[in-house]
């Protein structure tokens, strides 16, 4: 019997490909429902209400349940709700699943795993042959320190749920992520004054071109990396100008070296003067900021769109391969080199990679799963290489910027040609 911690997409994933490969396990979640942080009603989630996916529904979704035609390119995250809910009867994964269970520890005993659990202030303790970890990337707040004391009201992003908070309220959003993007668009609206304090330039994108979904768009045509990169970037400098033309920082680093920003408001509302660019923040006294450009401001709330960091409290970061960095050091983000019974699900980024492509590592842990309980020849050809290559990232030649959120992401071509390859030599061996 294997556990499954977490019943959000990449959770489901998991639970999904066990079943298929009849593999038994059980899942466990803090929450009474499947969809993670995509349940807006779930207390643990960092959604907000005016959330909808970045990517299109077409490059997101699973390929062997395709989203209903009657939702949206981008959908709401009510519709994606509403879609793992789906999924999750369809397939009858609810009868796997432990809800409103939170884990306490997962600690090795043997050859096997003991996980503590709670549900309703009672503890159980149980054995399982293996653990995979599905619980996401993106509930622990990174809070990052202000130069000095703000007075006022403060919040992370993680809070934020709808705009009524910034009524008539002078605002500054620090950050200039995805999150921080979509907030500041939805502060215009009820704001007296919205600024955003931007550190380093961002590549931003379209949602859409030619009426077409921007990330629908290419890929037919197979560029060299750097060619690609510069082609793209020319190809967005005449779609929306450069960043400084908004009053932004350009970007110091070549496209595709960062996750990109793709919103198709911000942009307008700066150059509206809705939003007011500010550089970054030098010094905070009471309610008033001063910037590294020497502008002074006072303002009525902060938020804090500084994003997230890894988080799993109830491992022993050791067992996962996590000394000193950013994330821990897996073959493929996945499997650990010390362990061949533990598995890290859905600590992975990559422009593009969607569901399916977290799907496919789901797949491919399954198999291993099911080809080292036959003794195949397969399992033990992919844990020599789990044991070599383990510090190895698949970045296609990028040089990713060396930033915390950029610490698992890959390039995606390269990272599912390699998933793939295990795939069907997991499944040739069976």
């Amino acid at each position: 019997m294997y556990a499954v911690i977490g019943a959000g997409p990449m959770g489901l994933a998991t639970a999904r490909n066990l079943q298929k490969y009849d593999i038994p396990f059980v899942g466990f979640d803090l929450n009474t429902d499947v969809g993670g942080l995509w349940d807006i009603d779930n207390p643990h989630s960092t959604m907000y209400e005016s959330a909808h996916l970045i990517s299109s529904k077409k490059m997101t979704e699973f390929r062997e349940f395709p989203m209903s035609e009657d939702v949206a390119t981008y959908p709401h995250h009510s519709q994606m709700k509403r879609y793992f809910q789906d999924y999750a009867k369809h397939f009858g994964l609810y009868e796997h699943y432990e809800f409103s269970t939170r884990v306490v520890s997962v600690v090795r005993d043997g050859d096997e795993w003991r996980v503590t659990t709670e549900t309703g202030g009672e503890q159980q303790c149980r054995r399982f042959a293996g653990v995979l970890i599905a619980n996401g990337t993106l509930h622990k707040p990174n809070v990052a320190d202000l130069p000095g004391s703000f007075d006022r009201e403060l919040m992370h992003s993680s809070e934020y749920r709808k705009a009524s908070v910034f009524e008539g309220k002078r605002v500054l959003i620090v950050g200039c992520g995805n999150s921080a993007c979509d907030i500041a668009v939805d502060a215009v609206h009820r704001a007296a004054s919205v600024d955003i304090s931007v550190r380093r330039g961002y590549y931003f994108l379209p949602k859409f071109i030619g009426g077409k979904a921007s990330d629908s768009i290419g890929g037919k045509l197979k560029l060299p990396r750097g060619l690609k990169q510069r082609v793209d970037a020319r190809l967005i400098r005449l779609l929306v100008g450069r960043p400084s033309d908004y009053g932004l920082p350009d970007p110091d680093y070549k496209m595709y070296e960062s996750h990109p920003v793709v919103n198709s408001l911000v942009l307008h509302h700066l150059g509206h003067g809705d939003i007011t660019p500010q550089t970054d923040i030098a010094s905070v006294e009471g309610d008033t900021v001063t910037f590294t450009s020497g502008q002074i401001r006072q303002y009525d709330l902060i938020l804090m769109g500084t994003g997230y960091k890894l988080d799993y409290p109830f491992i022993d970061p050791a067992e996962l391969n996590w000394q000193n960095s950013d994330a821990p050091q897996l073959y493929l983000n996945v499997f650990s080199p010390k362990h061949d019974n533990l598995f890290m699900m859905g600590m992975v980024e990559a422009a593009g990679l969607g569901w399916e492509g977290r799907n496919e590592q789901a797949e491919m842990v399954a198999l291993y799963i099911r080809a080292r309980q036959r003794g195949d020849a397969s399992a033990d050809a992919l844990a020599s290489k789990i044991r070599s290559e383990a510090e190895q990232t698949l970045d296609g030649g990028f040089d990713y910027l060396k930033l915390a959120r950029m610490a698992y992401y890959v390039h995606k071509d390269s990272y599912r040609n390699a998933v793939n390859t295990h795939i069907a030599e997991l499944s040739r061996g069976a």
